[in-house]
């Protein structure tokens, strides 16, 4: 699986309406509302690099009151239930 996280900047009286069609789109798992330089955080998940593409370019840009992306790809992921499970010595 790849991981996209995207910054979209939207104009800002169209924010909600940007975001739920974003989370309405294939390969979109995630929409937040967010303070800073960016208006809102999507996260794409898809199978395929190629896909990355049709998702963002093809979809999300073209979003109405979508004025720009910023795509970063995720490596590698880590949280406090993956790192517990890791360091874990079967004591469950």
């Amino acid at each position: 699986m790849i991981t996209a996280i995207v910054m979209i900047g939207v104009e800002a009286d169209q924010i909600p309406e940007a975001a739920a069609a974003i989370a309405e789109i294939d390969g979109v798992s995630e929409v937040y509302s967010v303070a800073g330089d960016v208006d809102l955080i999507a996260v794409v998940r898809v199978r395929e690099f190629d896909l990355i593409a049709d998702v963002i370019a093809g979809q999300i840009s073209k979003v109405p009151s979508v004025v720009h992306t910023d795509t970063h790809i995720a490596f590698r992921a880590y949280s406090r239930h993956d790192l517990e499970s890791t360091f874990a010595i079967g004591t469950d």
